[in-house]
């Protein structure tokens, strides 16, 4: 008999692996805690934007194989496999991971388990945290339930292909039954001939972060040769090309830029690194300090540039910012690059105006204060400065002959290396981006 799975936590990571999973035909049940969103989501209604995820979503639920609720009970008594998808944030004021919901997730689960349930994490935690786990569930479950943790590896924007179609499942397992059921589970993915790695606790769940550090030191490697390129007059979109066709580099994250956010990479370096600290690793890490203060130099740097464009003074200087979101295809604005530096040259002074296709209305809660303007043409009118800051498809096909006619001064600042500089100078443009010769 197929089994039945339960997704505890129906945000970016739940809501996706609960739809998805229900595509490739499993019975499945999402809980939230959070009445207003389990409303939502049993409408067929996604409460964030996920290209593709409202379709999958919907069919499933038409077809019966998915549900949503709030009741612990409901869940344990309904569900042989529960994923535990709930978030990691960055405790306040500390660089640890809060494992608020985590634990708490799982001393609510516990004494509606069945016997012979597999609660796995796929949660991106501190090493150790499924052993926590374990230790915890056999103090207050059935016996003989089991753990076993499955991390996820998915990108906004691609989060449906990324749970259907991964490069990897990657399982951490005690057991031969955990491994066999989380074989069967994944059957439809492994099918296609996607590797299944099995490993211990505490190797399943450095993968995750160890894969995040490694792309986040490679997007500030480039960042910082950007910095030097900028010193010497050289071209960065040039030499990442040029060291791209290494096959031992690889082109892949080596666009250099305005830099890396949201809610994964930024949080997940740190919380390793504290991690790393308290196991008396911290050695073994300390490069990722460096890799963050490279990554938060661009923010600053692009509101240097932005005060040099403008002539030393941003009082008064209306400035349109393209992108509130941390990514293109993402309403998510957490630790948003694009963002901070709209807020830093606003609290500066500027008179600021935010466009994004999708992110507006998460950003106005986050900086309630700033000006979101949702009509493109109505942001960019009158603007004495234009920053890229965000490089969704419709910035980049944006023509800079029109767009002169609407601005005030034809400045623009890419700040994503995302526009074709010869086209904008072409139109009347000034022209800068980050790790380019001014002209």
């Amino acid at each position: 008999m197929q089994p039945r799975l339960s997704v505890i936590g129906t945000g970016y990571l739940g809501a996706t692996h609960a739809a998805c999973m229900a595509e490739l035909g499993f019975e499945v049940i999402g809980l939230d805690v959070d009445p207003a969103k389990v409303d939502l989501l049993r409408t067929g209604t996604v409460p964030f934007y996920e290209p593709g995820l409202d379709d999958v979503l919907a069919r499933n639920i038409e077809a019966g194989r998915l549900r949503f609720t709030t009741s612990w009970q409901e869940v344990g008594e309904f569900a042989d496999v529960h994923f535990i998808c709930v978030g990691t944030p960055q405790a306040a004021g500390a660089q640890r991971a809060d494992m608020t919901q985590v634990f708490g997730s799982v001393t609510s689960l516990a004494p509606h388990l069945r016997p012979d349930a597999l609660v796995v994490g796929k949660s991106t935690v501190p090493v150790g945290t499924a052993a926590e786990i374990a230790a915890l569930l056999t103090k207050t479950a059935a016996d003989g339930v089991e753990v076993a943790w499955n991390p996820e590896f998915l990108r906004e924007g691609f989060a449906v292909q990324d749970t259907l179609h991964p490069d990897r499942l990657v399982v951490g397992v005690r057991s031969q039954a955990a491994e066999d059921r989380l074989r069967e589970v994944y059957a439809p993915v492994i099918a296609e001939g996607v590797p299944f790695l099995v490993t211990d606790f505490p190797t399943a769940e450095l993968v995750k972060v160890a894969a995040n550090s490694f792309l986040a030191t490679k997007i500030s490697f480039i960042n910082a040769m950007a910095e030097v390129c900028e010193a010497a007059g050289a071209d960065v979109t040039q030499l990442a090309t040029a060291i791209g066709y290494d096959p031992r580099i690889g082109s892949r994250f080596l666009a250099a830029g305005l830099g890396f956010g949201g809610g994964c990479l930024p949080k997940d370096i740190r919380a390793f690194m504290a991690r790393a600290g308290e196991l008396g690793a911290d050695e073994a890490v300390a490069f990722l300090r460096e890799v963050d203060q490279i990554n938060l130099r661009r923010r600053a740097h692009t509101v240097d540039l932005a005060l040099e464009v403008l002539g030393g003074d941003f009082h008064g200087r209306r400035i349109t910012v393209l992108g509130a979101s941390f990514k293109p295809d993402s309403d998510d604005v957490r630790d948003s690059p694009s963002l901070d530096v709209a807020v830093a040259m606003s609290n500066a002074g500027a008179d600021v105006v935010v466009h994004d296709p999708k992110g507006l209305e998460n950003a106005a809660r986050v900086y309630p204060n700033m000006t979101y303007v949702p009509d493109l043409s109505e942001a960019l009118a009158g603007a004495e400065l234009v920053v890229l800051g965000t490089e969704w498809s419709e910035y980049r096909e944006l023509d800079p002959a029109s767009l002169g006619e609407v601005v005030a001064q034809r400045h623009v600042i890419d700040a994503r290396n995302a526009l074709d500089p010869q086209l904008w100078r072409n139109a009347g443009w000034s022209y800068r981006a980050l790790g380019r010769p001014t002209a």
